[in-house]
């Protein structure tokens, strides 16, 4: 299979980091220290490095350090199938417009679009956060999903941001009582083209990844609880494209009562069940919920591996929290066993044993990395240029 490897970071007053170039030597980096030492700042990092938020969904406000210059930016070299390329992303330069906004370098200019840097990197991640994911609501879970979408299709970002503004549109149509036949028939159009292609898109991925098997980790079965989603099991496209249309049509003097559109992707909630008890994920302990939610990422990252040709980056913030020995142990011999390269954190060194000679492990903390000896994986990845 082949590979894509990080070979250089560097980081310029990002979060707790004044300066760092960092170069991984191992196809899994283990990043371990106490809270507050910058373990997850470097996996967010490499998070922002393909489109979208990040794994913390930070603001752009929040990325800079603390008493630094203000701006920041994160810079990265990869070894891909054609080639070394670099990608960087960060605050404008100084005096440009939109200085609240980031920007993507590829190769030393600017992207025509984001999906040229999805076609080139992906990443998926697991954090803490994701712990809660069954006991919040809708909108976390559907973000999950969504991420595990655009890392297999780019376009399915364009797709929610153009149904997004969308319902926007409509809802605001609504609020101001302009409820003109024309200007609501041509959003209530939008909604509907993508809300149906972006909840196609979710099908794809959901009816994929059941069909997936990871070893050491209980098989995870996806379900959507969405109409449209229902819909289009058993009707063309189209079809639902027009039962959809009609829909909004029919809604909107109850949405404007409402405030909100009540009919389209936004809506979607995702249900994860044990495929082999059938126990939901929001009525299984906190250390199943994590066990189901490991099998979907690492599942989800050999669907990309298989369906791209090329593995996505692993980043996984405190995975072994609460996790039993027997599940930990498949955690490392899944992560020995994946082609791709794998980021990981944890407070306790002594957690991460297990992997010495498959990994490097470095202690984080005052905007360094040490590396710790008792690691050193005996096979290292191709060197920096």
């Amino acid at each position: 299979m082949r590979v894509l490897r990080l070979t250089r970071l560097v980081l310029t007053d990002f979060r707790t980091y004044p300066a760092l170039t960092w170069r991984p030597a191992a196809r899994i980096s283990v990043l371990y220290g106490p809270n507050g030492s910058g373990k997850t700042n470097l996996l967010e990092a490499l998070s922002l490095l393909v489109p979208g938020r990040g794994l913390r969904s930070a603001r752009n406000a929040d990325l800079p350090r603390h008493g630094g210059s203000g701006s920041w930016a994160v810079a990265a070299r990869f070894d891909t199938p054609e080639g070394a390329t670099e990608i960087g992303t960060g605050t404008p330069p100084a005096g440009a417009e939109g200085a609240d906004r980031r920007v993507f370098r590829l190769d030393g200019a600017t992207p025509r679009s984001q999906a040229e840097i999805a076609r080139r990197i992906a990443a998926v991640w697991l954090t803490p956060r994701m712990d809660r994911l069954f006991q919040e609501g809708l909108s976390g879970r559907r973000r999950f999903l969504d991420r595990l979408v655009w890392a297999m299709e780019p376009g399915h970002a364009r797709e929610m941001a153009a149904h997004d503004t969308a319902v926007g549109n409509r809802n605001r149509l609504l609020a101001e009582g302009r409820h003109n036949r024309a200007w609501l028939n041509a959003v209530e159009d939008a909604i509907a083209r993508h809300a149906v292609a972006a909840t196609a898109a979710r099908l794809s991925l959901v009816n994929r990844l059941n069909e997936q098997v990871t070893g050491g980790f209980p098989q995870a079965h996806i379900a959507l609880d969405c109409p449209i989603a229902e819909r289009l099991a058993q009707e063309p496209a189209l079809a639902v494209e027009d039962w959809l249309r009609a829909g909004l049509e029919a809604a909107r003097g109850r949405d404007t009562a409402a405030g909100s559109t009540g009919l389209g992707a936004h809506r979607t909630d995702m249900l994860l069940t044990d495929a082999a008890t059938g126990l939901p994920a929001a009525q299984a302990s906190t250390g199943q919920q994590k066990a189901l939610l490991i099998g979907v990422v690492l599942s989800h990252a050999g669907l990309i591996a298989t369906a791209r040709g090329v593995p996505p980056l692993l980043l996984l913030d405190e995975p072994a929290v609460h996790l039993d020995t027997g599940r930990r142990q498949a955690l490392w011999d899944a992560l020995m066993a994946l082609p791709g390269q794998a980021f990981i954190t944890g407070t306790d060194s002594e957690t991460f044993l297990p992997l010495r000679g498959q990994a490097d492990a470095y202690a984080t903390g005052e905007g360094a990395l040490l590396a710790d000896t008792r690691f050193h994986a005996e096979v290292p990845v191709t060197p920096a240029l």
